[in-house]
């Protein structure tokens, strides 16, 4: 094809590329206020490129796997939580809402090519295989996973309950790859789970933020108050990944007074614009009707504890910089994830969807959660030797959006530069055998009692700067 005709057919191109692109943004954002026109000469060199890959490539490629690789490339070069979401992805979303379905029970990102961990759920066969967190996915069966997309891992992964599937995984400090074998389940998600760990003293655990995780929590609580008034609650949110925005202001407003701010979020638009707080209208999700009605009164009051660490993500930092924030629980553990960004997903006409990263979460005092996190009242590592299990953060991923509060501190403290935040020990620490939460070996916890119960702990509060 000579140049002139190239030419001619990237001109072509450009207006139906335009006219596509133009077509998703109605569909998915039809009453934001108007974009600013597509730029000619970048759609240009996106449609010779197009154009090339049609006429010399090895072998054909259909208009529509090329169409949605680009958008996908589009969203995922953006940060690592925006992404395009096909008719299936999105189901499977939505399962995941819902707290069922099909699979291993692990959660997954991508980063520079590679599948990686972000997280093993509990009680799955990744979590009882011992998947970690921030083991690299090398292969699925016998495919290489290297510059596979997302959306093709996820689908590999999940199957049919008693099928089996082999993954090859890389994990740092290990010479040689590991290999699992695990067996597909019906994965059901128990977000919330609760017990008397000593007498007068309560134990609640929420692994996940799901549609009814709130209510849920509302109706442990009521079982554990049913011997009397506890002492004292301990709520777990370590590795908890997170989930609904409404769930975790649910979770919030069941230990705060009601009206109180929860979280904000602010972005470029009006509408990623937002205060949250401890009312129905913002924690009741459908026609359930406000389930913190039936709560019984000694759950406000109650001295209370909240265990993270780095697996605490998203709506578990929300819960707990709020009740941070508002002087009603001790935080307690090592810091958080760091992932402080809303996603929103915008369906388009094709039956596919955007996750597109639209606003930053904040405290109810302002501080920005993403890239940083929470950090702890008190610091307590998860071993009692010292130390605690390595975890990826949301600062160690690439193209990882920053915290919004950089060019504020700066201009700030110009003059004053701010006293570095102490770190924890688990950057230096070896790991150390696994325990579960809330058993007796659960190291955390123990000390968390003791706090309750006016006892030395095994470290000082940080110190306030």
């Amino acid at each position: 094809m000579s140049n002139s005709k190239l030419k001619q057919t990237s001109l072509v191109l450009i207006g139906v590329v335009a006219g596509i692109f133009l077509s998703l943004n109605f569909s998915a954002i039809a009453e934001k206020p108007a974009l600013q026109p597509l730029p000619v000469e970048d759609m240009r060199a996106f449609a010779e490129v197009f154009s090339v890959i049609k006429r010399d490539y090895v072998e054909p490629v259909e208009d529509r796997k090329l169409i949605t690789q680009a958008i996908s490339g589009m969203l995922s070069g953006l940060d690592p939580h925006s992404a395009y979401l096909d008719a299936e992805a999105l189901k499977e979303l939505q399962d995941g809402i819902h707290g069922e379905f099909g699979g291993l029970g692990i959660e997954v990102g991508q980063e520079d090519g590679f599948i990686k961990v972000v997280s093993p759920i509990e009680d799955t066969p990744a979590f009882r295989a011992g998947i970690q967190t921030g083991d690299l996915i090398i292969k699925i069966d016998d495919t290489p996973a290297k510059g596979m997309s997302l959306a093709e891992a996820v689908k590999r992964m999940r199957g049919k309950p008693a099928t089996r599937i082999t993954l090859t995984l890389a994990r740092k400090g290990e010479s040689q790859p590991i290999v699992v074998t695990l067996t597909r389940e019906i994965i059901k998600i128990q977000s919330v789970k609760s017990k008397i760990v000593e007498t007068g003293y309560g134990y609640l655990r929420v692994t996940q933020f799901q549609e009814n995780t709130a209510k849920s929590l509302v109706e442990h609580l009521t079982k554990l108050g049913k011997g009397g008034k506890p002492k004292g609650l301990v709520l777990d949110l370590r590795n908890d990944p997170g989930g609904l925005l409404n769930s975790a202001i649910g979770v919030a407003a069941t230990f705060l007074p009601e009206g109180v701010t929860v979280v904000t979020t602010n972005g470029r638009t009006p509408g990623a614009r937002r205060e949250y707080r401890a009312t129905p209208s913002d924690y009741v999700h459908g026609s359930s009707g406000d389930f913190l009605r039936t709560l019984p009164p000694w759950v406000r009051e109650v001295p209370m504890i909240v265990l993270v660490n780095g697996g605490s993500a998203s709506a578990s930092e929300i819960v707990a910089g709020a009740l941070q924030d508002h002087k009603r629980a001790t935080i307690m553990g090592t810091r958080t994830f760091g992932k402080g960004s809303v996603q929103t997903t915008l369906p388009l006409s094709n039956s596919a969807a955007i996750k597109l990263t639209t606003a930053r979460y904040y405290t109810p005092s302002g501080r920005s959660i993403q890239a940083k996190g929470i950090d702890p009242d008190v610091i307590v590592e998860e071993f009692a030797q010292g130390g605690s299990i390595k975890r990826l953060r949301e600062s160690d991923l690439q193209r990882h959006l920053g915290n919004g509060l950089e060019v504020e501190k700066k201009m700030r403290n110009e003059n004053h530069p701010p006293k570095p935040v102490e770190s924890s020990k688990a950057e230096t620490t070896p790991p150390q055998k696994p325990f579960e939460f809330g058993s007796q070996d659960d190291h955390q916890l123990s000390q968390a009692l003791n706090k309750l119960k006016g006892l030395k702990v095994a470290t000082e509060a940080r110190p306030q700067t």
